[in-house]
């Protein structure tokens, strides 16, 4: 695992401590718990924009969800 070195505000840092101390757990876990849930937020953003510029180019062809759900039998 590697270190970093980040400056907060000290309204966030003081949240942070308040929060650690009520639940037991450290500054640390909250911020990679953070950090994490921000990247997978991130990465699905930007996946999603990637794909909406391949339809809109041609480059990749949306399905409509009738034919989906026909194909994998989830239909009614």
């Amino acid at each position: 695992m590697s270190a970093v070195s980040i400056r907060l505000p000290d309204e966030v840092t003081d949240r942070l401590q308040q929060l650690a101390q009520r639940t037991g757990r450290s500054k640390t876990f909250y911020m990679i718990e953070a950090i994490t849930e921000h990247l997978n937020d991130l990465e699905d953003l930007y996946l999603a924009e990637q794909r909406l510029l391949d339809i809109r180019s041609g480059k990749t062809k949306a399905v409509p969800l009738e034919e989906l759900m026909k194909l994998y039998v989830l239909e009614d």
